[in-house]
């Protein structure tokens, strides 16, 4: 048996393992790459093999680092199962013919670039994939609940845990049965931090052979969510009540606005802020969060009891959620007041592109950053410490206050990621640390091996293949 890494390794994203053993193959993850330059470049070369080899897909999470090269397998020839948590299935109607939908806008978008530079010898870009294509692949989606044991293979086990990341991930594991021995392969997806709103904790996992652990805050420890909540509440009574601006929150589409959504509510019942008017501009997050509510069995009890909070005091958070494409412009003619989740979560798409052009030059204004940043986004260039960047082809001073709120992701630190491992009976015979850039990557293998006692962990490489045996 052996375990090819196509992404995710030596970096964040692009999530997506190749497992092949006696008699069959499977992925786990089909995720696109995000941010920078090479991005499309990756794309279309991630999925380097033949598509018709694999008897089923596994899934961890709707996350398109995760999930956004499906619709590409499937256009590439892949004809069988994709498995994941019934939330999961119902986030990809949504999160994959979004993605197509930008596909064939940004390529439609470099072609009128190119013939404007060139027209005797324009380019023709096509998209990687098509809104029709992302349809056909919802086909082949297949849903099953947490902790049920399946088999899409018959050498193959399969149960999804709780990884308390977003709505519906999870954990996988998965016994392949090859070479006369059973072993134990274990994905840990991305895990969420323990004690968070919104989502129970991440499950505990009893045995591994081989574990392939995430490490995207491999490096470093979360600011506790208490002083987190403190920041926040600086923020806005700093930017809304006295400063008289905005306050903008770059937020995934996905669990991360609606984390973003209780979070400040909770500060409202609490007294800590007096009222709040919230606006969540995002055509996916509305979907999205409707699909949430849809899955309340799969929150925690204190989200459920906030839940009830909100609905019987409107008139102390107002939220609202903006489709229309007029009235999210509408909202830059705002100049106070208001907090604006928007999406893309790392500024490299979407609308949220427009509220950062309206007030990134306003000093009066703040902007929340509360998610990872890979390198190359505009995201990451803001963390940084940016002092203008590039919007719709011109450049826009940053005069607003930029924060970074650690404590709100939805990514474990090394001590939870450290502690969820440390729940194994015994440390596996093999451990891939994968979905981290390397100081962080390489930061958790060193911990893994000095604060666990764990002999054999190892920073997973790109393309590699890793013998099982």
């Amino acid at each position: 048996m052996k375990i090819t890494f196509h992404g995710a390794a030596g970096e964040v994203t692009g999530s997506c393992a190749q497992i092949e053993f006696d008699g069959g193959a499977f992925l786990v993850d089909c995720g696109m790459f995000q941010g920078g330059r090479d991005a499309m470049r990756k794309n279309l070369g991630a999925l380097d093999f033949d598509p018709r080899s694999l008897d089923f897909v596994l899934l961890t999470h709707a996350h398109l680092d995760h999930s956004g090269l499906i619709p590409r397998l499937v256009s590439l020839g892949y004809r069988r199962r994709v498995h994941a948590t019934a939330a999961t299935v119902d986030l990809l109607g949504v999160m994959l013919m979004d993605s197509g939908y930008i596909q064939e806008k940004e390529a439609e978008w470099a072609n009128r670039r190119s013939h404007s530079r060139n027209r005797k010898s324009p380019s023709n870009a096509a998209p990687l994939y098509t809104v029709e294509q992302a349809r056909q692949s919802l086909a082949h989606l297949t849903s099953t609940g947490y902790d049920e044991v399946f088999s899409p293979h018959p050498a193959v086990r399969c149960c999804f845990r709780e990884a308390g990341h977003i709505l519906g991930s999870a954990i996988i594991e998965v016994d392949v049965d090859s070479g006369g021995r059973t072993r134990r392969l274990v994905f840990s997806g991305d895990l969420g931090m323990p004690s968070r709103p919104l989502l129970r904790d991440p499950s505990a996992i009893g045995a591994a052979d081989y574990l392939v652990i995430e490490s995207t805050y491999g490096n470093r420890a979360h600011r506790p969510i208490a002083q987190t909540e403190d920041e926040l509440v600086r923020i806005l009574r700093d930017t809304l009540e006295r400063g008289r601006g905005n306050v903008i929150i770059p937020a995934f589409a996905v669990g991360r606005t609606q984390e973003v959504i209780f979070v400040l509510a909770r500060l409202v019942r609490e007294g800590r802020i007096n009222r709040l008017e919230i606006v969540v501009d995002s055509p996916m997050a509305t979907a999205v969060t409707d699909i949430t509510l849809e899955h309340d069995a799969l929150w925690d009890s204190e989200t459920r009891a906030l839940r009830d909070w909100m609905l019987a005091h409107p008139e102390r958070l107002r939220l609202r959620f903006v489709s229309d494409v007029e009235e999210s412009i509408a909202l830059n003619q705002i100049r106070s007041g208001l907090v604006i989740i928007s999406a893309s979560g790392m500024c490299d798409a979407g609308r949220i592109k427009h509220h950062l052009r309206h007030n990134l030059a306003r000093p009066e204004c703040s902007v929340v950053v509360c998610g990872f940043q890979a390198a190359g986004t505009l995201g990451r260039r803001l963390v940084d410490g940016a002092r203008s960047v590039n919007l719709f082809g011109e450049r826009v001073a940053v005069h607003a206050s930029i924060h970074t709120v650690g404590g709100l992701s939805a990514h474990a630190d090394q001590p939870a990621l450290l502690d969820w491992a440390g729940r194994l009976r015994k440390p596996p015979h093999r451990t891939f640390v994968v979905h981290g850039e390397p100081a962080a990557a390489a930061a958790l293998t060193d911990a893994l091996k000095t604060v666990r006692g764990w002999p054999a962990v190892e920073v997973a490489h790109a393309g590699k293949v890793y013998e099982l045996d």
